[in-house]
């Protein structure tokens, strides 16, 4: 089975595939060829058939339907069936004659459902199996919440099973949506305890009172004028949908869910919000008498009055649905996002562009550090990023040549000045948008000077970042720029500055390595380059080649008074 379909007019609606293919779409085009069999049913009513569709899509999973992308398990208060009942939330719905509330879209307000329950009602919390034999047995013994107070005692019979359940019927019409009438419900047991001069009693139905009057002062209230509705909403994508479906009750909102499709063909706005209505009355039971949708589904559901508002109360609920849904799509998006690196790395460059203010995109980006410790073995690193990510191919070191001692800002312009000259002789077109120097004024200064004597400043963007207070330092601009810490744009500024000074770092330390052997060995009279190197390969270390015999260096070496003076160097034998 390929694809599900349900229609009024099932000639018309089959029909519509063969056509002229010019005039289908690809994938309908696709659907049409994978074509062997059709069969049909025929139902009694546009309900059954929607009900009927929801159904064999579930059981099939047709390739070109569409198809709930929504896998979370939502969390349901669950009432249990026993003598005197549990109430606690849970994600599985098991069919064992317990009753289930939900689903939740929110765990939090489950929660706070559940803890203004407990606040109300001495409700059991225990997993004990509570029968009237095993009252009758003594079988139990009270816990700790008995002695406290928060629980009435029910393994020991301090409770009857018709006062419990009368907590349990309060806590059910509340479920249900009946939160305002149990308001009112208490406010008059107050006044009528009042009267009776029984304010001990009055104070406790008050405490509830006003219990439940600050859950529902959290709770969305709509309207006094708005009953029991159900709300829908559908966001359309080309090839997915996303929907938010509200549950009003009493004037509250009780319910909230939001549901993906994938849709595997072209489908009309109405086809989707219909199966939409077929799922969440699969989940939830009976939709309400009167549903609110932002257009007329392809069904007639008897029983349902379909609803478009156009002003009031009803229509600040379908607003709100509606923002549910597209804060559901742009929370897809995003997500899709972060798992394309190429849309993810586009986005993060265009937010760098605009935090700096440049025309171009900085697709090629290059940033410059210097290394050095007291003035010896001064050498840069330039290192290359293309399209947000790094081009290792592309890093360069440097030395510096004209430079004599620890002068970071004379080292900056040499550097800057070597690598864009022979770039302007080699590659003038592959150029960077932005150049990034590992530094503060000082360094971003003399760059620029030596971008300038290039007669590059127009042509591209050279930036500071200082690492202190990680701001950015333009040309010019006596004030930073701070970008938002937690912005990813600032984060590619620290990945590639992070990346220059590893990169000139390992440079800096080989080349310290290096003349540290170099002072050990070539400093000795008859030790060359080629001596040198040969000594290394074939002891390993310097420190191998000072714990040498006379004999045996003199025997590699060939020359025995050249193996003394190694030796007499390096503080050997």
């Amino acid at each position: 089975m390929i694809y599900v379909g349900k229609a009024k007019d099932l000639h018309k609606r089959v029909a519509q595939y063969f056509v002229p293919p010019e005039r289908l779409n690809r994938k309908t085009r696709i659907l049409v060829s994978k074509i062997a069999d059709a069969q049909y049913s025929v139902v009694s009513s546009e309900a059954d058939a929607l009900l009927l569709e929801n159904n064999l899509i579930k059981q099939y999973k047709p390739r070109y339907n569409i198809l709930l992308k929504d896998s979370k398990t939502y969390p349901w208060i669950c009432v249990t069936a026993d003598d005197f009942p549990k109430v606690f939330l849970t994600r599985r719905v098991v069919k064992n004659g317990s009753r289930y509330f939900g689903p939740y879209s929110s765990v939090m307000h489950a929660r706070n459902l559940l803890e203004m329950f407990s606040d109300l009602y001495p409700l059991r919390t225990c997993n004990l199996k509570i029968t009237s034999e095993a009252i009758l047995r003594r079988k139990f013994r009270p816990c700790l919440e008995y002695h406290i107070g928060r629980c009435k005692g029910c393994c020991i019979g301090a409770i009857s099973k018709e006062e419990y359940g009368s907590y349990i019927d309060e806590i059910i019409s509340m479920l249900k949506g009946g939160g305002q009438p149990m308001i009112q419900h208490y406010k008059g047991l107050m006044e009528q305890a009042a009267e009776q001069l029984d304010f001990e009693q009055a104070a406790v139905y008050k405490d509830k009172m006003l219990s439940l009057q600050k859950h529902y002062a959290k709770s969305i209230i709509t309207s006094a004028t708005v009953g029991d509705v159900d709300v829908f909403s559908i966001v359309c994508d080309a090839s997915e949908a996303f929907g938010n479906f509200l549950r009003i009750r009493g004037g509250a909102i009780v319910q909230s869910l939001n549901l993906g499709f994938k849709m595997n063909i072209e489908e009309e706005p109405a086809s989707v919000l219909s199966t939409f209505l077929a799922e969440i009355e699969s989940k939830f039971g009976e939709l309400s008498r009167e549903v609110l949708v932002p257009f007329l589904p392809d069904v007639e559901i008897d029983g349902v009055d379909f609803r478009i508002p156009v002003k009031g109360d009803k229509l600040s609920l379908l607003q709100l649905s509606h923002r549910n849904a597209m804060e559901m799509r742009r929370n897809a998006l995003n997500q899709r996002e972060h798992t394309d690196p190429e849309a993810f790395h586009a986005k993060v460059l265009e937010e760098l562009r605009d935090a700096i203010g440049m025309k171009e995109l900085p697709v090629h980006m290059e940033c410059f550090d210097n290394s050095n410790i007291q003035g010896t073995n001064p050498v840069a690193s330039c290192v290359v990023f293309r399209g947000g990510v790094p081009s290792k191919k592309d890093y360069r070191r440097f030395k510096v040549k004209t430079v004599i001692g620890a002068n970071d800002y004379a080292s900056m312009k040499e550097i800057v000045n070597r690598r864009y000259s022979r770039m302007l002789a080699e590659a003038p077109d592959d150029l960077p948008q932005l150049i990034v120097i590992d530094g503060g004024k000082g360094q971003l200064e003399f760059a620029f000077q030596a971008l300038a004597e290039l007669g590059l400043t127009e042509k591209l963007t050279v930036v500071g970042l200082a690492k202190r207070l990680e701001e950015v330092i333009r040309v010019g601009d006596p004030y930073p720029l701070f970008i938002d810490r937690n912005s990813q744009a600032l984060k590619l500024l620290q990945q590639i500055r992070d990346e220059a000074h590893r990169f000139g770092i390992t440079f800096h330390r080989n080349l310290r390595s290096k003349s540290q052997i170099d002072s050990a060995l070539r400093d000795i009279p008859g030790v060359g380059e080629k001596t040198e190197q040969r000594l290394l390969l074939h002891y390993g270390s310097v420190a191998r080649i000072a714990s040498a015999s006379e004999e045996d260096l003199a025997s590699f070496l060939g020359k025995r008074d050249l193996a003394l003076r190694i030796l007499e160097a390096l503080g050997g034998e």
